[in-house]
């Protein structure tokens, strides 16, 4: 089973995905926890202004602090990596890999010669998941395609081979 994505079509820049590096990525989802809890959207300025009031507020008590050194103050929680079942938006790629505007529906083609169409709007919506209780997706992976409501949850695209944009 080959474990690299080609994002290929038209883009502006091809893409290779390697999931098995994942799992130390910041952007990463607990789909444990993702589809239970509510995502509540807030304005971003809105965001905004509550960060920076809390970055303040901080600052006036304990004293300004310095970004993380080369010794990187990042801590992981092993343990969750090694037992969890995580995912990734695929939305993060293909803002990557610039979509053209010729582009006008996202193809995942799977191993086994099916390929399913979305168009831009759902692709953006797609999560790729990698992991499956802390082991990697060998057998039917490397990715599994999962859309954002869950709907497909125990019945997910599988053996993910390329994504192309037409």
């Amino acid at each position: 089973m080959e474990t690299i994505i080609p994002i290929t079509g038209a883009v502006t820049y091809q893409l290779t995905l390697d999931p098995t590096v994942w799992i130390f990525d910041d952007r990463k989802l607990d789909l444990n926890t993702y589809f239970t809890t509510q995502d509540v959207e807030e304005d971003a300025d809105i965001k905004y202004m509550r960060e920076v009031g809390a970055h303040w507020s901080r600052e006036i008590m304990e004293g300004a602090t310095f970004p993380p050194t080369l010794k990187s103050e990042r801590k992981f929680d092993r343990k969750g990596m090694e037992t969890g079942t995580f995912g990734i938006e695929l939305s993060h790629f293909l803002n990557n890999a610039e979509l053209t505007s010729e582009a006008t529906k996202v193809i995942v083609e799977c191993g086994d010669g099916q390929e399913y169409p979305f168009t831009i709007e759902e692709a953006y919506t797609l999560i790729l998941k990698y992991s499956q209780d802390g082991k990697p997706l060998l057998e039917d992976g490397p990715v599994h395609v999962l859309f954002k409501d869950g709907s497909n949850l125990d019945n997910p695209i599988k053996k993910v081979a390329a994504i192309r944009a037409e």
